[in-house]
């Protein structure tokens, strides 16, 4: 059985390759924070208090166009939604751990958590410990985080227009790795099918509203694949 400090390094090891997916991100996040009206401390304080990529960059869109504030609440909420089911899943091995360790867990999740912590929690091997392995994968995706947002806050300025380097697509493409494992059901091919193709069809939509519908569709579509299964089954 791994030790605490054990688990808690595995964690790190684990989800290193998508650290580094989501380096890029965290700089193109700070480089255009301060030019869509947000300050330095409010940049810093958006991914140290919010830690939430996507729906950082969502609410970074919707600030610059002047969007309401209620809307851009919405939004944001909605495309985090994902996590409500991501916490359902980790339920049944979290739900022994102190009040504390929940909230931080909670705190901590991202979808590279995720990603990284739940293979280690379904395999079949007997640990006190693999919340320590959750622990030492979302801290050092949370530090990694704020250092690339200081990055992009010091010296995004002086770097020549990053908004065209792409580095956007890095984030795209951590995505992509860390959902492709995980389509091993019709269901799940369903949701990343729907929402895909909703999201390309709906991507001229104003305020970003093409990503709530596809979010919606693909869980819908999903959830009708998976009982139609059932009732087969």
């Amino acid at each position: 059985m791994k030790t605490r400090l054990q688990e808690f390094l595995t964690g790190g090891r684990d989800i290193f390759p998508l650290v580094v997916g989501a380096a890029p991100f965290g700089i193109l996040f700070g480089t255009l924070a301060q030019s869509s009206g947000l300050s330095f401390w409010g940049a810093m304080g958006f991914s140290a208090i919010v830690f939430a990529g996507a729906a950082q960059f969502v609410a970074l869109g919707l600030l610059a166009v002047g969007t309401a504030v209620p809307l851009i609440i919405l939004t944001t909420f909605v495309v985090n939604l994902r996590h409500l089911l991501y916490s359902a899943s980790l339920v049944p091995y979290v739900r022994q751990l102190p009040t504390g360790w929940k909230l931080l867990i909670a705190f901590l999740l991202t979808d590279e958590s995720y990603a990284a912590s739940i293979g280690r929690y379904r395999q079949s091997e007997a640990s006190l410990y693999k919340h320590w392995h959750y622990l030492g994968g979302s801290l050092f995706m949370y530090l990694n985080w704020q250092l690339w947002t200081l990055v992009g806050l010091t010296l995004g300025q002086a770097l020549p227009d990053t908004s065209r380097w792409g580095l956007d697509f890095a984030m795209v493409a951590t995505f992509i790795g860390m959902v492709v494992p995980y389509v091993t059901r019709s269901a799940m091919l369903a949701t990343v099918a729907v929402s895909g193709i909703v999201s390309a069809a709906t991507f001229g939509w104003p305020h970003r509203l093409g990503l709530i519908f596809a979010a919606i569709a693909g869980m819908i579509a999903g959830y009708l694949t998976d009982q139609r299964q059932e009732r087969r089954s």
